[in-house]
Protein backbone atom coordinates (compact mmCIF):
# COMPACT_ATOMS: atom_id res chain seq x y z
CA UNK A 1 0.00 0.00 0.00
CA UNK A 2 2.89 2.35 0.83
CA UNK A 3 4.33 1.83 -2.65
CA UNK A 4 0.99 2.58 -4.34
CA UNK A 5 0.54 5.74 -2.28
CA UNK A 6 4.07 6.86 -3.11
CA UNK A 7 3.50 6.09 -6.78
CA UNK A 8 0.29 8.15 -6.81
CA UNK A 9 1.97 11.13 -5.13
CA UNK A 10 4.94 10.89 -7.50
CA UNK A 11 2.70 10.68 -10.57
CA UNK A 12 0.65 13.67 -9.44
CA UNK A 13 3.80 15.66 -8.65
CA UNK A 14 5.19 15.00 -12.13
CA UNK A 15 1.81 15.76 -13.69
CA UNK A 16 1.62 19.03 -11.75
CA UNK A 17 5.12 20.07 -12.82
CA UNK A 18 4.53 19.26 -16.47
CA UNK A 19 0.99 20.66 -16.70
CA UNK A 20 1.80 24.06 -15.21
CA UNK A 21 -1.65 24.28 -13.57
CA UNK A 22 -0.84 25.35 -10.02
CA UNK A 23 -3.80 27.56 -9.14
CA UNK A 24 -7.14 26.65 -7.62
CA UNK A 25 -8.91 28.58 -10.41
CA UNK A 26 -8.18 25.57 -12.60
CA UNK A 27 -10.07 23.19 -10.31
CA UNK A 28 -11.47 21.03 -13.11
CA UNK A 29 -8.00 20.54 -14.61
CA UNK A 30 -6.54 19.67 -11.19
CA UNK A 31 -9.35 17.20 -10.48
CA UNK A 32 -8.83 15.56 -13.88
CA UNK A 33 -5.12 15.30 -13.12
CA UNK A 34 -5.84 13.60 -9.79
CA UNK A 35 -8.36 11.25 -11.42
CA UNK A 36 -5.91 10.29 -14.16
CA UNK A 37 -3.17 9.57 -11.61
CA UNK A 38 -5.59 7.47 -9.52
CA UNK A 39 -6.63 5.58 -12.66
CA UNK A 40 -3.00 4.77 -13.47
CA UNK A 41 -2.38 3.58 -9.90
CA UNK A 42 -5.52 1.42 -10.09
CA UNK A 43 -4.46 -0.10 -13.41
CA UNK A 44 -0.93 -0.94 -12.27
CA UNK A 45 -2.31 -2.37 -9.00
CA UNK A 46 -4.70 -4.61 -10.92
CA UNK A 47 -1.88 -5.67 -13.26
CA UNK A 48 0.35 -6.36 -10.21
CA UNK A 49 3.36 -4.65 -11.82
CA UNK A 50 4.32 -2.31 -8.98
CA UNK A 51 7.05 -3.57 -6.70
CA UNK A 52 9.91 -2.18 -4.64
CA UNK A 53 12.29 -2.63 -7.57
CA UNK A 54 10.23 -0.62 -10.03
CA UNK A 55 9.41 2.12 -7.52
CA UNK A 56 12.24 1.96 -4.93
CA UNK A 57 10.92 4.27 -2.20
CA UNK A 58 12.89 2.25 0.35
CA UNK A 59 16.05 3.92 -1.02
CA UNK A 60 14.77 7.48 -0.60
CA UNK A 61 16.41 8.13 2.78
CA UNK A 62 19.85 6.93 1.74
CA UNK A 63 19.52 8.60 -1.69
CA UNK A 64 19.60 11.97 0.07
CA UNK A 65 23.29 11.31 0.74
CA UNK A 66 24.10 9.54 -2.53
CA UNK A 67 22.57 11.93 -5.09
CA UNK A 68 24.63 15.01 -4.06
CA UNK A 69 27.81 12.90 -4.16
CA UNK A 70 26.86 11.63 -7.64
CA UNK A 71 26.09 15.16 -8.87
CA UNK A 72 29.51 16.30 -7.64
CA UNK A 73 31.18 13.35 -9.39
CA UNK A 74 29.32 14.21 -12.61
CA UNK A 75 30.42 17.86 -12.32
CA UNK A 76 34.09 16.92 -11.73
CA UNK A 77 34.04 14.48 -14.64
CA UNK A 78 32.49 17.11 -16.90
CA UNK A 79 35.39 19.44 -16.09
CA UNK A 80 37.91 16.65 -16.72
CA UNK A 81 36.40 15.71 -20.09
CA UNK A 82 36.17 19.37 -21.17
CA UNK A 83 39.83 19.94 -20.25
CA UNK A 84 40.88 16.85 -22.19
CA UNK A 85 39.01 18.11 -25.24
CA UNK A 86 40.35 21.66 -25.04
CA UNK A 87 43.94 20.88 -24.04
CA UNK A 88 45.76 18.62 -26.53
CA UNK A 89 48.54 17.93 -23.97
CA UNK A 90 46.14 16.05 -21.69
CA UNK A 91 46.09 12.41 -22.80
CA UNK A 92 43.00 10.70 -24.10
CA UNK A 93 43.70 7.02 -23.63
CA UNK A 94 40.54 4.95 -24.10
CA UNK A 95 40.58 2.03 -21.72
CA UNK A 96 38.34 -0.97 -21.11
CA UNK A 97 38.31 -2.22 -17.53
CA UNK A 98 36.33 -4.74 -15.58
CA UNK A 99 35.21 -3.62 -12.16
CA UNK A 100 33.58 -5.71 -9.49
CA UNK A 101 30.04 -4.84 -8.40
CA UNK A 102 29.48 -5.71 -4.74
CA UNK A 103 25.76 -4.97 -4.76
CA UNK A 104 23.49 -7.84 -3.71
CA UNK A 105 20.41 -7.05 -5.78
CA UNK A 106 19.77 -6.48 -9.46
CA UNK A 107 18.49 -2.99 -8.60
CA UNK A 108 21.78 -2.15 -6.88
CA UNK A 109 23.79 -3.34 -9.90
CA UNK A 110 21.60 -1.28 -12.24
CA UNK A 111 22.10 1.81 -10.07
CA UNK A 112 25.86 1.21 -10.10
CA UNK A 113 26.04 0.70 -13.89
CA UNK A 114 23.84 3.74 -14.52
CA UNK A 115 25.93 5.87 -12.15
CA UNK A 116 29.03 4.92 -14.12
CA UNK A 117 27.33 5.84 -17.40
CA UNK A 118 26.00 9.14 -16.01
CA UNK A 119 29.54 10.18 -15.14
CA UNK A 120 31.09 11.74 -18.27
CA UNK A 121 34.11 9.90 -19.61
CA UNK A 122 32.88 6.46 -18.55
CA UNK A 123 30.26 4.13 -20.04
CA UNK A 124 29.04 0.80 -18.70
CA UNK A 125 29.27 -1.56 -21.65
CA UNK A 126 28.16 -4.83 -20.07
CA UNK A 127 27.04 -6.19 -16.71
CA UNK A 128 27.48 -9.90 -16.15
CA UNK A 129 27.08 -11.46 -12.71
CA UNK A 130 29.22 -9.28 -10.42
CA UNK A 131 31.42 -7.71 -13.11
CA UNK A 132 30.81 -4.46 -15.00
CA UNK A 133 32.75 -3.85 -18.22
CA UNK A 134 33.48 -0.11 -18.45
CA UNK A 135 34.88 2.00 -21.27
CA UNK A 136 36.80 4.95 -19.84
CA UNK A 137 38.08 7.97 -21.76
CA UNK A 138 41.34 8.07 -19.80
CA UNK A 139 43.44 5.82 -17.59
CA UNK A 140 42.92 8.24 -14.69
CA UNK A 141 39.14 7.90 -14.80
CA UNK A 142 39.52 4.11 -15.09
CA UNK A 143 41.80 4.04 -12.05
CA UNK A 144 39.41 6.25 -10.09
CA UNK A 145 36.59 3.83 -10.87
CA UNK A 146 38.77 0.81 -10.05
CA UNK A 147 39.50 2.15 -6.55
CA UNK A 148 35.90 1.22 -5.68
CA UNK A 149 34.59 4.49 -4.21
CA UNK A 150 31.45 4.56 -6.33
CA UNK A 151 30.86 0.86 -5.76
CA UNK A 152 31.02 1.32 -1.97
CA UNK A 153 28.63 4.26 -2.10
CA UNK A 154 26.08 2.39 -4.23
CA UNK A 155 26.34 -0.62 -1.91
CA UNK A 156 25.68 1.73 1.04
CA UNK A 157 22.71 3.21 -0.88
CA UNK A 158 21.36 -0.28 -1.44
CA UNK A 159 21.46 -0.96 2.31
CA UNK A 160 20.36 -4.17 3.91
CA UNK A 161 18.33 -6.53 1.77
Amino acid sequence: MRILLSLGVTLFGVWLLWSGHYTIERTLVLVLGIVSCLAVVGIVRRMRIVDSEGHPIHLAGRAILYVPWLLLAIFRSNIDVALRILNPRLPVSPTLIRTRATQRTALGKVIYANSITLTPGTVSVDVEDDVVLVHALSRESAEELADGGMDRRVTALEGES
